[in-house]
């Protein structure tokens, strides 16, 4: 008969993963939705609902919001290599300035392009205008990750 041997301290550490891996998702989605709720404040309309009605510009730009955010939240982790507690600060903290960041800079984005975001969101046609606003939240999620290195 085989016996399995588990190394000392194999349980703990495997209970401190399992709640490293809750403690970020509930960060994660926090900022998510904090995320969500900035660009909906900021823009004309209320994109929950056009979201929920299935407005393809709405759906698009709240997907690349959501992907940006993703971004920042696990550069955030990633850069404090298995330090619990520094890393759930460093997320929140990285996260909440990337909202910020990206709110605003989306938002300049939109005026110095001429797009009128509420019209594009409120289009029940696909826009490339909404792409363009995509992009834009993609990218900036980018440059705050990467930033956080």
């Amino acid at each position: 008969m085989t016996t399995l041997a588990l190394e000392s301290g194999y349980w703990s550490s495997l209970g401190r993963g399992v709640g490293a891996i809750l403690l970020y998702a509930l960060i994660g989605l926090a900022l998510m939705l904090i995320g969500f709720y900035a660009v909906d404040l900021t823009t004309p309309g209320n994109l929950r609902r056009m979201v929920a009605q299935g407005l393809p510009n709405a759906v698009i730009v709240s997907a690349a919001g959501m992907l940006s955010m993703a971004f920042i939240v696990v550069l955030a982790i990633y850069a404090q290599a298995g330090k619990l507690s520094e890393g759930l600060i460093a997320a929140l903290i990285y996260g909440l300035a990337g909202i910020v960041a990206q709110v605003i800079s989306v938002r300049v984005i939109e005026m110095v392009l001429g797009i009128d975001i509420g019209a594009v969101l409120k289009s029940p046609e696909f826009s490339t205008e909404a792409l363009v606003v995509a992009a834009a939240h993609f990218a900036l999620g980018l440059v705050v990750a990467v930033a956080i290195l």
